[in-house]
């Protein structure tokens, strides 16, 4: 068996950046915790959103929205979750792949909604993202 740690964050895809990056920070008064050329992660409380404008691809991430929502699983419980993802027929959408410092995989509710379970913090990826901004720039 395995257990969600809560929510660790939600990803919004949004039609223009910087004007949805003023909403979020002038407006809900979130703070800018890391930015990227056509994405910046934001805070609220303990809680982290990722405000995207990505090209999209015909037929693939097109909506305007949540993209998904992402619950955190302990590391030692990553299998046992994508395991009972499996054994229930849930739709993978994206296999486990190691992001960061830890592992994700995203599924879909039975209405589309697309979940991620990840086993690492936002803070822990956004150092191996910094350090791999560094070196392209060198």
């Amino acid at each position: 068996m395995f257990e969600t740690g809560g929510l660790n964050h939600v990803t919004i895809f949004v039609r223009d950046l910087k004007r949805s990056l003023e909403f979020y920070t002038e407006i809900l008064r979130m703070k800018i915790i890391h930015e990227g050329d056509d994405y910046a992660y934001l805070e609220s409380g303990t809680t982290w959103f990722c405000i995207s404008q990505k090209p999209f691809e015909k037929g693939k991430y097109e909506q305007i929205g949540v993209n998904h929502i992402s619950l955190t699983v302990a590391s030692e419980d990553f299998d046992k979750a994508v395991a009972h993802l499996r054994e229930n027929h849930v739709p993978i959408v994206r296999d486990p792949v190691i992001r960061g410092k830890g592992k994700t995989v995203n599924f879909l509710d039975p209405d589309g909604l697309q979940w991620e379970f990840h086993t690492s913090n936002l803070a822990e990826r956004m150092t191996v993202i910094d350090e791999m901004e560094r070196k392209k720039r060198a």
